[in-house]
């Protein structure tokens, strides 16, 4: 596509039509990804085979739901998830389609239209349609009843389904520059917080329906999506079929309108993304860079001198900057805030979930050299003696308490005022305190003694190929021990309560707080000679990446 070229209809050079090119070449960059190997394979058709049982599962329970009061609220609201969906999973995983990065088709003199026609048709293979397409045909036909209904339907279904690839298309269109720079790169990491939210928000938004009432508690929010498309195309249909033509009639209206606009506003993007400059350049990332450095000084002064200082501010830097570290850190931060406070809002939770928060950080201590990946030589260098590995295993540690000692306090603190249980609130500090500390110390030792690599080309591979079992072994073996190493913490409280000594529970956090401070120093010391031994066997682990 260039600047001088005119908008229009014509083919392709050559005099081949555009529109078949472009599906064969969706078919063929699957079938040539699905070559690279079996695993890869075994693993799309599991995902395909899985998503279309869904999909049928799906269709069957709206078909039943035929008949059904609530009907139209439901698949009216999952209408607008479906287009909430496609709208935002391009962000999230924009390696998943190569189809959608026009920017490699730049060199090529293609007219908007026909590109925009063809990339159209490519958009409609693949699971994602059929499944979209079987959800919005069982939920035209549960709402659908009479001749006009159907009829209407008929256009409704289409029209949604237009609607949701073309919004799809529109947003990573808009947003290519990004899905494709370090940012979108973190993006997409961070899209397992997402999922890992989302089912969170999902299980208690159903157990509050279950509470409340049922489905009519939705139909507020109902009223409002039946008008914003794809959940307009059935809306019209559900107005039909309760005799609201005039409605049904506008209804429709703004679902044939909504993919119109929304083509011009994708075939306006994919015109100026691919003929104007791109206006990243070094001279515009200096600002950002002196800020970076000077951030990263004042932040330094605060930390302590020597080695600790700077391996906790190298750790740091990690944490901002490293996509796979920030999603884990960004990841277990979230879950370990939801599960606590969503149990005790729900009235069923008690205070010791917020043990779940210290716990979720201190899986981040498990393999610390495989974040260096093959940079760990440098680290390597500086370590000559079972004192430097000791000092280098502290500050990593000490990195991950500046961060999880004010967290799991705070979602302790919490947790006890959602659910008004102060006086447990010293026995839940300790607790957390004490499985922290054993999770410091059993990190340690699997650090040293089961590294693997995090592939860095992978947005969704945290672990390299055949180490699988090391990272298992590294994980859940260091949780068991660390349940392990608390159970004379966890007998003393469950003994406070058992023989009524509740007045004494308080003395728990220093108890906790001191064991688990013991621990750490324990499991560091026994960490150390076996980290300085075994420098090359840990480069070669997590190296492999």
């Amino acid at each position: 596509m260039s600047r001088t070229s005119p908008a229009g209809t014509a083919p392709a050079p050559g005099g081949v039509p555009l529109t078949p090119v472009f599906v064969r070449l969706k078919l063929s960059l699957l079938r040539n990804g699905l070559r690279q190997s079996s695993g890869r394979t075994a693993a799309y058709v599991v995902s395909a085979v899985f998503a279309l049982l869904i999909a049928a599962g799906q269709l069957l329970g709206l078909v039943l739901l035929r008949g059904n009061d609530h009907a139209g609220t439901l698949v009216v609201l999952l209408a607008g998830v479906l287009g909430l969906g496609w709208a935002v999973m391009p962000l999230f995983f924009p390696g998943g389609d190569e189809t959608l990065d026009p920017t490699r088709l730049v060199m090529l003199p293609l007219r908007p239209r026909p590109l925009v026609r063809a990339l159209l048709m490519a958009s409609l293979v693949g699971i994602g349609p059929v499944f979209s397409l079987c959800l919005l045909l069982g939920s035209a036909i549960a709402v659908a009843h009479g001749a006009a209904a159907v009829a209407v339907a008929v256009v409704a279904v289409p029209l949604a389904l237009l609607t949701c690839v073309v919004l799809a298309r529109a947003v990573a269109t808009a947003n290519i520059r990004l899905l494709t720079s370090r940012k979108g790169r973190d993006l997409a990491v961070l899209s397992g917080l997402l999922i890992a939210v989302g089912i969170q928000v999902v299980n208690f938004a159903a157990q509050r329906l279950g509470e409340a009432g049922g489905l009519s508690e939705l139909d507020p929010a109902a009223g409002l999506v039946r008008w914003l498309p794809p959940a307009a195309a059935l809306g019209a249909v559900d107005s039909v079929s309760a005799g609201a033509y005039g409605t049904a009639a506008a209804q429709l209206l703004l679902s044939a309108a909504a993919p119109v606009a929304l083509l011009w506003l994708w075939q306006r993007s994919l015109v100026k993304l691919m003929t104007a400059p791109d206006g990243s350049t070094l001279a515009a990332a200096e600002p950002s860079r002196t800020e970076s450095a000077s951030a990263a000084g004042r932040l330094g002064r605060l930390l302590p001198e020597g080695r600790t200082g700077t391996v906790m501010l190298r750790s740091l830097r990690y944490v901002w900057r490293d996509p796979k570290t920030k999603a884990a850190w960004v990841t277990s931060l979230a879950i370990g805030l939801i599960v606590p406070l969503f149990n005790a809002i729900q009235g069923r939770g008690t205070i010791y979930f917020a043990c779940f928060a210290a716990g979720m950080l201190g899986i981040q201590m498990y393999n610390q050299f495989g974040q260096d990946t093959s940079a760990f030589w440098m680290v390597a260098l500086t370590i000559s003696s079972t004192r430097d590995a000791y000092l280098e295993l502290r500050a990593r540690a000490l990195t991950l308490l500046l961060i999880t000692l004010p967290y799991a306090t705070l979602v302790t603190v919490a947790t006890a005022a959602l659910l008004g249980d102060w006086h447990a609130l010293p026995e839940a500090l300790g607790l957390s305190f004490a499985l922290l500390g054993a999770m410091l110390a059993t990190g340690s030792v699997a650090s040293a003694r089961f590294p693997y690599s995090i592939p860095q080309d992978s947005a969704y591979k945290n672990v390299a190929p055949g180490q699988a079992g090391l990272a298992w072994i590294s994980i859940v073996g260091g949780m068991l021990a660390a349940a392990l190493i608390c159970a004379p913490v966890i007998a003393l409280t469950v003994w406070l309560h058992v023989a009524g000594a509740d007045g004494w529970t308080w003395l728990l956090l220093p108890v906790g707080t001191v064991y688990g401070a013991l621990a750490t120093a324990g499991g560091l010391r026994l960490a150390a000679p076996r980290t300085a031994a075994r420098l090359p066997e840990i480069l070669t682990a997590v190296s492999k990446g």
